[in-house]
């Protein structure tokens, strides 16, 4: 199986000594591609160098958790990050009603900016809302959003009915495999059609939690992605190579990816020495 992990933070301290064996792993867990998320106009920045250097995508964008932070300079920042060629997505950015890190006026205002930087420069975007529902769907449809992806779904059915009414792409996590939080999951999946459904780590949070043995510091990873897999077609019925072929696919329609098998890192630097 070769699997596309659409959203992993590679950027994310944890993960700052050792991405050289995170990559590793995960291709030789079959997740040969992954796309680095940006939170921050400078974590997208890291995102990008990453991608360049391990073979990599990424994504540029703002955090709502970070709206507050943003000014007259953010868009034109992020407009020029897009052009990056392993920069396939606007985002991370959305709407988090939970913590409210920063108030809902700048959420609101520089979600609105990036999706209409999105639809300027004709790039998908990869959308985060906690707890923001019916107001996230509102600005997307009056914004007549249609190529996005409702990252980390963890919502109830009238959400994601809502999301798919508005032609958008759910990304799956290891959420799904939490027994306290995510076991609505297990049915609600069901209802995504085929060609909409994507998978994701989000790395490093959301370890999936009846994984064994769970990992040091319980830090989630893109090489755990096949696990997420194997519950998602557990929980559809259907096989898990058949779902790996059609969420490869997805990605690759909406990200405008080539998802290719490819030789371990050290594989790699052996045929370049």
């Amino acid at each position: 199986m070769q699997l596309v992990d659409i959203g992993a933070n590679l950027t994310h301290s944890s993960f700052h000594d050792d991405v050289d064996a995170v990559v590793a792993r995960a291709r030789a867990a079959g997740v040969a591609t992954l796309i680095v998320t940006g939170t921050t106009v400078l974590e997208s920045r890291l995102a990008a160098e990453i991608a360049d250097c391990y073979d990599l995508y990424c994504t540029a964008g703002v955090h709502p958790h970070h709206a507050r932070d943003c000014d007259e300079r953010t868009i034109a920042e992020l407009r020029h990050l897009c052009v990056h060629p392993r920069c396939v997505a606007i985002g991370e950015c959305g709407l988090d009603f939970n913590r409210n890190y920063s108030p809902h006026p700048d959420q609101e205002k520089w979600f609105v900016a990036q999706l209409e930087l999105g639809l300027e420069l004709g790039k998908p975007l990869f959308l985060h809302s906690r707890d923001a529902h019916p107001r996230f769907a509102q600005i997307l449809r009056t914004h007549r959003v249609k190529q996005a992806v409702a990252h980390c779904f963890t919502g109830e059915k009238e959400e994601l009915h809502a999301y798919l009414e508005l032609g958008l792409y759910i990304g799956i996590t290891g959420w799904i495999c939490d027994e306290r939080r995510g076991q609505h999951l297990l049915t609600l999946v069901r209802d995504i059609p085929s060609d909409r459904l994507l998978l994701e780590t989000d790395s490093p949070y959301l370890t999936p939690r009846d994984m064994r043995p769970q990992p040091k510091a319980r830090r989630n990873e893109p090489a755990f992605l096949p696990h997420i897999l194997k519950t998602v077609a557990r929980a559809l019925g259907r096989p898990a190579e058949e779902l790996a072929i059609e969420t490869t696919r997805n990605a690759e329609r909406l990200f405008g990816i080539r998802h290719e098998s490819r030789a371990p890192l050290s594989s790699q630097r052996a045929a370049s020495a």
